[in-house]
Parts: C-alpha cells; structure tokens; sequence
C-alpha cells in the first residue's frame, strides 16, 4: 500500500498537481495533504484515489468547526494521526485532539505532520514520524519536497524533490 504525502503549498497548485502526478504513477491508493493551503488540495479530489487532507494552524479553515483539524485513520492496519503540527497549538480549537496525548500513549503508528517546512522520517518511541517538508517555489528551510509512504511488513518513506530525486529513503519497523 502507496501513500502520497504532501503539505505547506501556501498556494502553489503547480507543484500540487506535479507531485500528484508523481504518486498516481507512484500507484499511491492515498494522497495526504498536511494543511497551508487547505484549499490547494481541491485539486486532487478528481483523483481515483482517497484524498485527506487537514487545515494549517493559521488558516480560516482551522477555525471552522466543521472540518477536522486532526484525524486518526486506519489504513493498511496503521493507526495514522493526521495533522498540521506534532504538537498542540495555540490556534487549536476546545475540542481538538492533543497529538502529544496520542503520540506518548501509543494510540496511533504514524504521525503525518507539516507546518516547519522541513522534510523529516524517524522513529520516536515507537511512532514513525513523517513530515514531507513543503511545496513551496522558494523557502528558507530548503527546496520543495514532498513524501511516498510504501507499507508492507515494513514501512519505507521516501522524500522526493521537484526533480523526483530521492532526499530521503528509509524503512522503518513498527
């Protein structure tokens, strides 16, 4: 099973679009978006595929109560937590989820996370931590990258560049 892992567009559809293109021939059967823009992510719902996606912190969205800030899903028999920032935040509403409480309890296998625009993959206290970095055309913290999660009996995460060079492959066992 292929997850296709995005974020931190702030607006840049083209690269949306090509990193879409990217996990469709990657035969991704879901495409995450971590928030910043909320909206950017539109474009993926014509997709065949199952398309996640959650709001940035500073975004009108995050303040709209009828949209998740934060999601667990279950898919390929992980527990995955979906949310712009691995920890609470200020702009967090009464009844969001805390990801520490989730993250220090083991509720979850996977936290998928964006908001520092840095690309990142490691295992931390037994949660696969995975930040795709951004999608930005220009950033302080780095070029634009985002991730494809491969899950087998393992879980191998790959950041890839504009390029589709590989910045980051690694395999994790949870």
């Amino acid at each position: 099973m292929k997850i296709g892992v995005m974020g931190d567009s702030h607006g840049n559809i083209e690269y949306v679009r090509q990193a879409a293109e990217y996990m469709m021939e990657a035969e991704a059967e879901y495409i995450i978006h971590t928030g910043d823009d909320y909206h950017d992510a539109r474009i993926l719902d014509i997709l065949p595929v199952n398309v996640i996606r959650v709001p940035g912190v500073y975004e009108t969205a995050y303040q709209d109560t009828s949209l998740p800030n934060r999601l667990v899903e279950e898919i390929a028999g992980l527990k995955i937590l979906i949310t712009h920032t691995k920890d609470s935040h200020s702009n967090d509403l009464p009844h969001d989820m805390m990801p520490e409480e989730y993250i220090a309890s083991r509720k979850v296998d996977i936290v998928i996370f964006g908001h520092s625009h840095s690309f990142y993959a490691k295992l931390e206290g037994g949660v696969l931590m995975v930040n795709p970095g951004h999608l930005k055309t220009e950033d302080k913290r780095g070029e634009a990258t985002f991730a494809l999660l491969d899950i087998n009996n393992s879980v191998t995460v790959k950041i890839l560049n504009m390029k589709q060079e590989v910045k980051l492959e690694e395999s994790f066992q949870l």
